[in-house]
């Protein structure tokens, strides 16, 4: 069983390396170290989908954040990401996302971006969780962040990463992503208690916006308006993507052990805790609210 994690996994990032290249079955078959029909196979069986719906979906998804982000051609576009033609591109476009490419490039609106689940190899991180025990580094700095609109959708009794996503979806992280972030990225967000509705809802994801932001807000998502506040950003080291958890550990404990007073800070219960994704090239990072003493 383990075996065939680390093959999918293998895939996987064989695939996110070459995103933007032709990717056969005999390329993923030699990655996974499997007959292409049973790598194949046991793609279906993890991902329940088949690895060209899969290669589809992300590029689609890569392509939609360059139209929204740079000025390129459709054309350029659709040959870069390996579409035989245009016309295919545009149709594989519209059939995901339900408009035209050259459409949502003059207007971007938010779109349901394909963001895959990462099997975990165990193996990898049984090894690399040992390697987390060693001596590392918590690097601690302040930021301001300006005032701003936070487009977020509520769970309902979520006060973490994996309540909210039985709550509300894991794939609401795609729609947040294709939503362009005066911070560059979607946030997690631990509410204080008075920006809770109900009250219970105290973990949410969204996406930091101007605060004139006139754009179209997704159905069933809310606008919350944040001040210009303080934050200290706990940044630990580079880990490897399988360590996610534990590299959340290791700041959430830097956390607790903390004394702000030592800078001239307190914490601030009145805005909101701040959790980025967890990417293992730059640490895990988190942005806990201050004020000054």
């Amino acid at each position: 069983m383990d075996d065939q994690r680390k093959a999918i996994r293998l895939m996987q990032d064989y695939i996110s390396e070459h995103i933007e290249e032709e990717i056969t079955a005999k390329d993923l078959a030699e990655a996974a170290s499997f007959s292409p029909w049973y790598a194949r196979k046991l793609f279906i069986k993890y991902l329940d989908m088949s690895p060209a719906v899969y290669i589809r979906r992300l590029k689609l998804s890569r392509s939609a954040l360059k139209l929204r982000d740079e000025r390129c051609s459709i054309l350029d576009l659709a040959m870069n990401m390996g579409f035989g033609s245009v016309d295919g591109y545009q149709r594989a476009f519209r059939r995901e996302f339900g408009c035209n490419p050259k459409e949502y490039s003059l207007s971007p609106v938010p779109l349901w971006l394909f963001t895959p689940y990462l099997i975990r190899d165990n193996e990898r991180n049984e090894k690399n969780m040992k390697e987390m025990y060693k001596t590392r580094n918590v690097f601690i700095q302040v930021i301001e962040k300006p005032a701003r609109k936070v487009i977020i959708k509520r769970g309902i009794n979520a006060k973490e990463y994996w309540s909210y996503c039985e709550e509300v979806g894991c794939d609401v992280w795609g729609l947040l992503t294709s939503i362009k972030s005066i911070s560059g990225e979607p946030v997690c967000l631990w509410l204080p208690e008075h920006l809770r509705k109900p009250v219970n809802n105290e973990y949410v994801q969204g996406v930091e916006v101007e605060t004139d932001y006139t754009g179209v807000i997704p159905e069933g998502f809310e606008v919350i308006d944040l001040p210009a506040a303080t934050y200290l950003l706990f940044r630990g080291e580079p880990f490897d993507d399988e360590d996610f958890e534990e590299a959340i550990m290791e700041i959430w404990n830097a956390e607790k052990k903390y004394n702000p007073e030592f800078i001239g800070y307190k914490w601030d219960d009145q805005n909101p805790r701040i959790q980025l994704e967890p990417l293992g090239a730059r640490g895990y990072i988190e942005l806990m609210p201050v004020k000054s003493l």
